[in-house]
């Protein structure tokens, strides 16, 4: 019998290698999602990568190593990043946090540095062994036509490749998610992979330069030169994370659901329903439009992904208006920067001083809003300056859900308060009810700190995103005027109050939360650049709404004015 000749032997044993470690890799990437269609999923594209690698290198065993190690590695990038840094992999992080933070978060977390580079050193031995002991398929044809097979190869893998990521593919399901839960469950090859769709961002369609220059070069102001901001008051922000008035609900008529905060008194400058643009989560969105007066959805699907993909390319925002006009700009946060980028997100808007829950001394997650109030109180005293006024974003998270925590667990006045309800919906409500209390008592300490003194001083506190209540908040029944039913979902309230005397903003049925930093400035009569002078206009001739505004041609004048003339972003 003749002997097999060293070289075939050694390119059979590497086939074998190759295929066992691409099952390894299986194994450990598509098979550990949770739902079988993600896997399907996730396999498919492995299987893609694969066919494309096969055709591109023309070697088996290299094109096995190299899509199962591929799929491997960004695996590993994913937990390690939610492990140390506790938010998802995207798309876009291989754009901005490379670009922006990488180094600086490699230094802050040393095992991820060790980790680096052992892949640095690993990796390249790996895939040179791989291709060493594979041999070259494909040799027997002529040029031609091998050329051809692997060109058809290639396209093809890249066909189907591109037709598993359509939203309406074969993987359809896989896709009709919420933004929330693509970027919080436990699918990460899943929701990366769907990111790479979604993450996309186009600027909305514009009118002409000269019909933008028509409805909006009235407008055109300029931040004075020369400013003394000693006059200038101080502004608290206050973001009340999955936050609404609860008294509109028709089951709601104990007299725990109406609360002070909710209640315009003697300093009350404005107070209203305002709209927002996401149901159920999502409340970097809302910090993103209360910042920079833009709602994320005008940018297409890509906007729910604020933080990393519009935060960076903005040009003019809230604080980056009031730090031109000599204000110190701050944000507290209830989590750790790095979840869902957000320190490097407020850096975009402009903010100079973030203060995550590390650097508060506070467990991320788990403040109750006294507390936030409290560490906000203690940073404001630490770099408040005489003569130059402090701009303040506090994000809470008391009301974050889920709101399904056993009913013994409640205190006793806020037991099976509602009545009429069915009883998921009644725990969550009523655990909502207990958790607002709270955040009532907390909201009269913050206005004592702030207002109940001589400095002057504007302070803002609005709701997010409704708590989608275990899928039960879309049933509860609501009083409101028919013009607002169709927008039920994304009410929550404004309350903007003010220790100095003032003219009353004005109302409106609905108020876009895009409008909310120009009420700001309107309430503090700071003077605007062109850039809210503008936003400004566009909130008094579309009463209080943005795109939503009957005037389809004024609003895309209006984005012709911002995105063209003004760059506000870019």
């Amino acid at each position: 019998m003749p002997l097999i000749p060293f070289r075939a032997s050694r390119s059979r044993v590497t086939a074998v290698c190759g295929w066992a470690f691409f099952a390894i890799c299986v194994w450990f990437t598509a098979w550990q999602e949770p739902l079988l269609e993600q896997r399907l999923f996730v396999l498919t594209l492995m299987l893609c990568v694969f066919g494309a690698s096969l055709f591109v290198f023309a070697r088996m065993a290299f094109a096995l190593v190299f899509s199962g190690g591929l799929f491997l590695l960004l695996r590993a990038i994913t937990v390690l990043k939610e492990e140390y840094l506790e938010s998802p992999l995207m798309p876009a992080d291989f754009v901005y946090y490379v670009r922006s933070s990488l180094f600086e978060t490699l230094r802050r977390y040393p095992n991820i540095y060790s980790v680096g580079i052992c892949v640095i050193i690993a990796v390249p031995i790996v895939l040179w062994l791989a291709w060493y002991g594979d041999r070259q398929l494909f040799r027997h044809l002529r040029t031609a036509p091998r050329a051809s097979l692997r060109v058809g190869g290639m396209v093809l893998s890249a066909l189907v490749f591109w037709i598993c990521l359509l939203p309406a593919g074969p993987f359809e399901k896989v896709h009709a998610r919420g933004a929330w839960e693509k970027m919080s469950d436990d699918a990460d090859l899943t929701n990366f992979f769907v990111n790479l769709r979604d993450s996309s961002v186009h600027v909305p369609a514009t009118s002409d330069q000269a019909a933008a220059a028509h409805d909006w070069q009235a407008t055109a102001t300029n931040v004075p030169s020369t400013i003394d901001p000693s006059h200038y008051p101080d502004i608290v922000q206050v973001l009340e994370e999955s936050t609404f008035d609860p008294a509109p609900y028709a089951h709601c008529i104990v007299p725990e659901c109406k609360l002070a905060m909710f209640q315009p008194d003697a300093r009350t400058r404005g107070t209203g329903m305002l709209r927002v643009h996401t149901f159920g989560g999502g409340t970097w969105v809302s910090e993103f439009a209360a910042l920079t007066g833009m709602p994320q959805d005008i940018f297409g699907p890509g906007g729910m992904y604020a933080p990393y993909v519009l935060a960076p390319r903005v040009q003019d925002s809230l604080p980056r208006l009031l730090k031109k006009l000599g204000y110190i700009t701050v944000a507290i946060y209830p989590t750790h920067g790095e979840f869902l980028n957000g320190r490097d997100a407020y850096k975009g808007y402009g903010v100079d001083h973030f203060y995550g829950a590390g650097e508060l001394g506070l467990d991320d997650w788990d403040e109750t809003d006294k507390q936030m109030f409290d560490a906000a109180k203690r940073v404001y005293d630490k770099l408040k300056r005489p003569g130059q006024p402090i701009f303040m974003m506090i994000l809470t998270i008391n009301q974050h859900g889920p709101h399904d925590d056993p009913m013994s667990t409640l205190p006793k006045p806020f037991q099976n308060l509602l009545r009429g309800l069915p009883p998921l919906a009644a725990l969550n409500f009523d655990t909502y009810l207990q958790r607002l209390h709270d955040s009532d008592v907390a909201m009269k300490g913050l206005e004592h700190d702030f207002l109940d003194r001589e400095q002057p001083t504007v302070l803002v506190h609005f709701g997010d995103h409704q708590p989608s209540f275990d899928d039960q908040m879309r049933t509860l029944q609501r009083t409101l005027p028919p013009a607002l039913v169709p927008y039920r979902d994304y009410l929550t309230y404004y309350m903007i109050k003010s220790n100095v005397s003032g003219a009353a903003l004005p109302t409106y049925p609905m108020l876009d939360i895009a409008h909310l930093p120009g009420m700001v400035l309107k309430a503090a009569d700071l003077p605007m650049d062109d850039y809210f002078s503008a936003l400004t206009s566009l909130r008094e001739r579309c009463n209080g709404l943005y795109a939503d505004c009957a005037d389809k041609a004024l609003v895309k004048s209006y984005y012709g004015w911002i995105f063209n003339r003004l760059h506000v972003y870019q």
